[in-house]
């Protein structure tokens, strides 16, 4: 059987699948669930364009990797067969724990980060392909000796970082998400172990590193995407607290198993039924339950249920400073009223408040160096002439909080809010 197909990608073009293990991988339930898991969560309903999938990005993924494994042993770098097999599935799996709408629900199924879930599903697989993914395994987890390898699938400048920028960028339609992936590929180096660019590859790492920034704000943390996610989390925290109190709730069996308990990572080792349930669920789980929630007698999940599916989403309020406590009690008060809530618990599941962050380029973890002609190396926060150190390494973080747009005339006529 032939297994070097070729897959047409809008944002690539032809993808091959070079090794006919990846095929197999591809091939796999564990894979093709990805089909059913957006990229982006609840960002289309913001950005109509933004339906991709995990799947998309994975391929996308391991095209970038090709292109880098071909870059480097063309500049005289060894990587041998075994490795760029293992380097591809790696980066082909990065991601295949990853559960409904991405990162949305990844706390609140289970207490566990979808890192360590893609990799007890490596084992999984690396049994079943008959330990064909133990050089994988060791890249992924930063144990293998070529230490570079393992900053092609996880760094400050992978592969993975450079497809899902030009790929959100180019189904969101936000074109400030370009970025020149060929050419950063084509600029990769090694020194002393470790992935540097070039320094005619600057420019392009001063475009990568401010199109993240943006893109955080304009696509990843979007107002809009975000009370959405925090609707769905508050979702999921009253289906759980109306289950414990012995209430009927329609799901699909794999999803009630995670409504009913919330499994840890010793649970997904020590009970096998955890995993194999967990490798079940995708956001078709998550939609038609919802749908089903919109007309459970419960006022407080059905009302979230009915503004979720039909996209009447909460307001949110984005400050630079912490929300007063006066100000969000006021306004649980009139949610309250508003919605004959008897507590202000109840009134949690409508009014809630946290913050987020952006954080561009980190100048603790593994740093972007740039490899210049007298080979000196130097942190891109220093070798850039553009990109100030104390701004471009500034972990910027903002509150927020959200609430129910029902109350918005009165917030503005009692002036409760800010």
């Amino acid at each position: 059987m032939n297994k070097r197909k070729i897959v047409n990608d809008p944002v690539h073009g032809f993808i091959k699948v070079p090794y006919d293990l990846l095929y197999d991988l591809i091939e796999h339930p564990y894979f093709q669930r990805l089909r059913r898991i957006k990229q982006l969560g609840l960002t289309h309903l913001v950005y109509p364009g933004a339906m991709h999938t995990r799947f998309q990005h994975a391929m996308g993924a391991m095209h970038l990797m090709t292109s880098a494994v071909e870059t480097l042993q063309a500049k005289g770098l060894e990587i041998t067969k075994e490795e760029s097999i293992a380097v591809h599935a790696a980066i082909l799996l990065h991601d295949v724990g990853h559960g409904p709408f991405s990162h949305v629900l990844e706390h609140s199924l289970v207490e566990v980060s979808h890192e360590d879930i893609s990799q007890m599903m490596m084992q999984k697989l690396n049994k079943e392909f008959g330990g064909q993914l133990d050089v994988a395994i060791e890249i992924f987890n930063n144990t293998y000796p070529k230490k570079f390898l393992h900053q092609l699938v996880s760094s400050q400048l992978d592969m993975d970082r450079l497809d899902y920028l030009k790929r959100d960028s180019f189904f969101s339609g936000v074109s400030e998400g370009v970025i020149g992936s060929d050419r950063i590929i084509k600029m990769l180096n090694v020194v002393d172990d470790k992935l540097v660019i070039e320094s005619k590859g600057i420019y392009s790492i001063e475009k990568f590193l401010v199109a993240r920034r943006l893109m955080y704000w304009q696509v990843y943390l979007h107002k809009t995407a975000l009370a959405a996610e925090q609707m769905l989390v508050h979702l999921f925290k009253r289906a759980r607290k109306l289950v414990s109190k012995g209430e009927d709730l329609f799901a699909p069996p794999h999803l009630l198993f995670f409504i009913e308990r919330k499994p840890e990572l010793d649970d997904f080792y020590e009970n096998e039924s955890v995993l194999t349930n967990f490798t079940m669920l995708d956001d078709d789980d998550i939609m038609c339950s919802i749908k089903t929630w919109t007309q459970h007698p419960d006022v407080i999940l059905s009302t979230l249920a009915k503004g979720f599916v039909n996209r009447k989403l909460w307001r949110i309020k984005i400050s630079e400073r912490p929300i007063k406590p006066e100000v969000i009690k006021a306004i649980k008060e009139i949610t309250m009223e508003e919605f004959d809530l008897k507590s202000t618990k109840a009134a949690k599941y409508f009014v809630f408040s946290d913050t987020i962050t952006n954080n561009a380029y980190s100048i603790k973890d593994d740093k972007i160096e740039i490899l210049f002609n007298n080979n000196e190396l130097k942190d891109i926060a220093k070798a850039s002439d553009m990109l100030n150190l104390s701004v471009l390494g500034k972990t910027v973080r903002k509150h927020y909080i959200c609430y129910p747009k029902s109350i918005e005339d009165r917030l503005q006529s009692e002036k409760a809010l800010f």
